[in-house]
């Protein structure tokens, strides 16, 4: 059992207990004495991890408090295919939060990557850049670039230029 944050009411009457445990615990007698210790009822409530971090709040990956501890009320479920959308490196600890789970943001930015992703000509589409054809070889939603290799210019190094100036063919 690890305790996490300690609630008194306003009223007086009760003080409430947050804690985090891996498995069930039988507080029975630790209530009782609580109870006895500090003569107020007393609640022992069990959190998660992603709780604990919010409550006990920090600094993400990204160097800002983190948003579940910032503006986020409840806790939706992240998926690795998120990662895979958003286009991030699978490696657990970059996309891992403070609480070990996969990052709350990935969640949060989802519907931004969906309607980008949705919008945008997909990898070896053929297009058509000023008079060249070519295809695209590589996207960055969030900038909004393309890599485009050229078909006349089989060695050449291939170009990149903003997704409003190319027309898909």
């Amino acid at each position: 059992m690890k305790l996490i944050e300690v609630e008194y009411t306003f009223d007086s009457s009760k003080i409430i207990f947050y804690f985090t445990a891996d498995g069930r615990i039988d507080f029975r007698n630790i209530v009782k004495d609580l109870a006895s210790i500090f003569k107020k009822r007393i609640e022992l409530r069990q959190i998660g991890v992603r709780d604990e971090a919010k409550i006990i709040g920090s600094l993400g990956i990204c160097g800002q408090t983190l948003c579940c501890s910032r503006f986020l009320t409840d806790f939706q479920s992240v998926s690795i295919k998120m990662a895979k959308e958003q286009n991030l490196s699978l490696n657990p600890t970059k996309i891992s939060g403070r609480c070990g789970r996969l990052m709350c943001c990935l969640k949060y930015e989802q519907d931004t990557y969906s309607y980008l992703l949705s919008t945008s000509p997909k990898i070896g589409t053929r297009v058509k850049l000023n008079d060249d054809l070519g295809v695209i070889i590589d996207i960055n939603i969030l900038n909004g670039n393309i890599k485009i290799k050229l078909d006349e210019k089989p060695d050449a190094v291939p170009t990149s230029t903003n997704l409003k100036y190319i027309s898909i063919i």
